[in-house]
């Protein structure tokens, strides 16, 4: 494998195939030379790379986008042709947006010969991501730009040419930051198809609650022209409580499912990350769903079914009791690091219900409820290669004589912990997903989700639960060993 990639783009499913497009360069493992690359799957576990599939011009770089499948013809390049729209971007032409089509099932793309198709109308230097999606009620498709702190909507009747309508976004969430990579999908509420909310995505860079770049979401009501969300502008929802989870986008032409793909890395030290020759990783897709909570409505995000097609053993551990620490030498044989936990706690007294994944160089992974602060923690500060993430900060200091002295802190980007808010609860169902570099975290069915990367030397292959406060009991304990 060589060179980069960030986040995902152009998400479509047509004719039995998932296309993944990404920001892609091909000729170094940094940020730049920015292309459509281009990979295909049958079941969104195996995925087969083909060459890129929209490359750079004179217009510029090949920033993110959305596909379609044209399936009325609208466009006039054929039934069933997969559109893509995208954002050329140059100091030149600035940020905008642009059209291609493909009568290939997404395999080569033919550039508009009238691009670019919007301009930012008060010459906005961030403008870009466009999300284009059928609303159906108002018979018409919807475009999303992501434009400086805020999105804009704008409809068309043929694909072409685009209308503004309203803009959503300013005062709103964590502020101020970048809107990038906007998306927006209606869902039902706790399953209930007499009761659908619209959920908008909003990537954001910086704003992490953790530092660098992170995915927000606003739920609320959309008529066709305006977006209004139903919580207060200082009210902010996080879809991943994790440092490395961006620019999530769901596939289009899914019918009911939703499916989403995040970039899981940070704008922070993605360039810095110890993998070259190349660098950039999709997490696992993730199904979302609306749910309830103390009366407020809130986005789920489930690992996708297709994951346990990777199952390829299963180690069941008998259900024991911790009431100070609890040791278990060998997770698998022969791991070569990548492993789903599934595991369901019953919280009985505990104050503390923690446990660390580690290997037999002493890094590890420690996951913890602290349940007097209501957290769910993933701490990372020992994980393995860790060093990357440091960055100098540089203070000068007047003195009494009028001469400056320098000082030198560090801070450190990647080695800390995240935190999500917890309830308190008898029982805790948890999966977590090991891989070589990375660990997703997904509690009670995707209702908190936690993705962060990792950089042991070898694989964690051993664990020790540990409690503080009183017991709890593991009740329900499996290792798969997942392989493609």
């Amino acid at each position: 494998l060589y060179g980069w990639m960030n986040n995902a783009n152009g998400l479509v499913y047509e004719d039995e195939e998932y296309h993944l497009y990404y920001q892609y360069n091909p000729y170094g493992s940094k940020w730049g030379n920015m292309h459509w690359g281009h990979s295909i799957s049958k079941d969104l576990m195996h995925w087969e790379h083909l060459a890129p599939a929209i490359v750079r011009d004179t217009l510029g770089h090949i920033f993110a986008g959305s596909s379609i499948v044209d399936q009325e013809n609208v466009a006039g390049y054929g039934t069933g042709t997969i559109l893509a729209f995208y954002t050329s971007a140059s100091d030149k032409n600035g940020q905008i947006q642009c059209l291609a089509y493909s009568n290939d099932n997404g395999r080569t793309f033919t550039k508009y010969d009238k691009n670019p198709i919007l301009r930012s109308s008060d010459r906005r230097k961030d403008f870009r991501d466009p999300k284009v999606f059928w609303y159906a009620p108002g018979n018409k498709w919807i475009m999303i730009v992501a434009a400086d702190k805020e999105m804009r909507f704008y409809d068309s009747e043929d694909l072409k040419d685009w209308n503004y309508m309203s803009s959503f976004g300013e005062g709103y969430g964590v502020q101020p930051c970048q809107f990038e990579c906007p998306d927006m999908v209606e869902l039902p509420v706790d399953g209930d198809t007499e009761h659908k909310k619209w959920a908008l995505i909003v990537n954001v860079n910086p704003g992490c609650y953790f530092g660098g770049s992170a995915t927000q979401y606003f739920i609320g009501d959309f008529d066709g022209t305006r977006f209004i969300c139903d919580s207060k502008p200082d009210v902010t929802k996080w879809l991943d409580w994790g440092k490395d989870h961006y620019a999530t986008v769901s596939f289009s032409n899914m019918g009911r499912r939703v499916i989403v793909v995040p970039w899981m890395s940070n704008w922070q030290y993605c360039n810095n990350v110890p993998t070259k020759p190349f660098r950039g990783v999709n997490a696992l897709p993730r199904e979302l769903g609306l749910y309830t909570q103390s009366g407020d409505i809130y986005l789920s995000a489930a690992p996708v079914a297709e994951v346990k097609n990777l199952r390829k053993e299963t180690k069941e551990i008998p259900a024991f009791t911790v009431a100070n620490d609890y040791h278990i030498e060998s997770l698998l044989p022969d791991n070569e690091g990548a492993y789903e936990l599934s595991l369901d706690i019953m919280a009985e007294k505990a104050e503390i219900i923690g446990f660390s994944l580690f290997n037999d160089k002493g890094e590890k992974v420690d996951i913890y409820f602290n349940l007097p602060e209501r957290k769910l923690v993933m701490d990372r500060t020992k994980s393995g290669i860790v060093d990357f993430g440091k960055n100098s900060v540089t203070h000068e200091i007047e003195v009494h004589d009028r001469r400056k002295t320098t000082s030198i802190n560090y801070i450190d980007d990647f080695a800390l912990a995240t935190w999500a808010p917890v309830r308190k609860e008898n029982k805790y169902r948890l999966d977590i997903f090991v891989d070589k570099c990375s660990v997703e975290i997904f509690l009670n069915e995707g209702k908190i989700a936690m993705s962060n990367l990792v950089f042991p030397t070898e694989p964690y292959n051993r664990m020790c639960f540990y409690s503080k406060g009183g017991t709890f009991k593991v009740d329900t304990f499996k290792v798969h060993r997942l392989s493609l």
